[in-house]
């Protein structure tokens, strides 16, 4: 399995720093992972649901850790790479 495009939707929050969306071998799509600040760093939540009971489930998740962080690598990086453009478009703007 490959992810071949990762779309990045930044956000002005405190922890939430942008949602994303990636495709999976060019024929797969999960929307709605969150890139998330959280005490040890940037991580990818996996889209989930509120439950009647309050607590969230995942909707989609990988199920090993090596395909976790093969997900999380695309993700971060392509947020990464997101925020140089958008500093750089901002730097060249006249003021």
């Amino acid at each position: 399995m490959e992810v071949t495009e990762v779309r990045i939707f930044p956000v002005d929050q405190e922890r939430l720093k942008a949602y994303a969306t990636i495709t999976l071998d060019g024929c797969f799509l999960v929307r709605d992972l969150k890139v998330i600040l959280g005490n040890n760093g940037l991580f990818v939540a996996m889209p989930s649901r509120k439950r009647k009971d309050g607590t969230y489930q995942d909707t989609a998740h990988p199920l090993d850790s090596q395909t976790r962080s093969m997900l999380e690598d695309a993700v971060i990086g392509e947020y990464h790479r997101t925020l140089q453009k958008t500093e750089a478009l901002s730097d060249s703007e006249p003021k």
